[in-house]
């Protein structure tokens, strides 16, 4: 009665038994490295159907391990964050193919496996987009930017988060790119302090500006971080002292003075002629006799 499905399990664990002896399973594809502010993940595909895969890594010239988590795993992706001490290390890892978990191949065949490219955390992790505040001094003549240090996903002794500055330490800086709200001009600014002045601005403007970390020892193409949102700086209303130059403003008020002048200048000749035609017309009119 129920030797149809016993016949059938029987046909896929031969053919399960033939894979892992033949080592005909897949080999993992896309094999990469994805590591952001430290937090490391060693990524592939495809999804595996009747078979798993374990990861093994090692530092270069070292034993390689495996993390306890990515072995026997229908995970396609393991988290080596831990496991990478040596953040200046240079580390690549293997993808295996084998078994689903309970079914263990002879130990003389080797199964299939892709390799990584190198990693080295240190140059390669992804630098995340800061967060900054701006500050306007009360004289208008100067703007600063107080950046927070990224944190990463790195503990230190005391199981604290360690930031980006506790790593780089010196070789961190910032680059500060700002213009003036309404201009499309821009300047850049670098710096190796998390408190950015700059001096360079037009009194009571408001300013855009854009901060990246940046590294300088590192590769040309991942010296530079991710750019932070924009944020911009309020604007003043300005005076008129600052809106306009002393000429401008003295000519203003002499064009005023000579147009009252001009206007009282008018009232009075007005007033006088008027005087004037009232008194001929009194003259005009003859005397009464009494």
């Amino acid at each position: 009665m129920h030797t149809k499905p016993f016949s059938l399990l029987c046909v896929w664990l031969l053919v399960l038994g033939k894979e892992f002896v033949s080592g005909t399973f897949p080999k993992a594809q896309n094999v990469s490295w994805y590591s952001l502010n430290f937090k490391t993940l060693l990524t592939w595909g495809p999804k595996p159907v009747n078979y798993s895969y374990t990861v093994e890594f090692s530092k270069q010239n070292e034993n390689r391990e495996r993390n306890p988590l990515c072995i026997q795993t229908s995970d396609t992706e393991c988290d080596l964050t831990a496991d990478l001490k040596e953040l200046k290390g240079r580390y690549n890892a293997d993808v295996l193919s084998e078994p689903v978990r309970g079914l263990n191949p002879p130990d003389l065949i080797e199964p299939p496996h892709t390799t990584s490219a190198w990693f080295i955390p240190y140059q390669d992790t992804i630098i995340g987009s800061p967060e900054f505040k701006i500050t306007v001094n009360e004289d208008q003549r100067k703007i600063t930017l107080y950046v927070k240090d990224t944190p990463t996903a790195v503990l230190n002794e005391q199981k604290q988060r360690m930031t980006i500055r506790d790593i780089f330490k010196d070789d961190l800086q910032y680059k500060v790119i700002y213009r003036k709200a309404k201009s499309s001009g821009k300047k850049e600014k670098f710096s190796a302090s998390s408190e950015i002045e700059l001096t360079d601005l037009d009194r009571g403007e408001s300013y855009c500006f854009n901060v990246q970390a940046y590294i300088p020892s590192r590769p040309i193409d991942k010296q530079l971080g991710e750019l932070s949102q924009v944020q911009c700086s309020p604007k003043r209303d300005k005076s008129i002292f600052e809106e306009y130059s002393l000429a401008v403003i003295a000519g203003a008020i002499l064009s005023i003075i000579v147009i009252i002048s001009v206007v009282i200048a008018v009232i009075v000749l007005c007033y006088k002629r008027q005087q004037r035609a009232k008194s001929k017309a009194k003259e005009r009119v003859p005397l009464r006799h009494v």
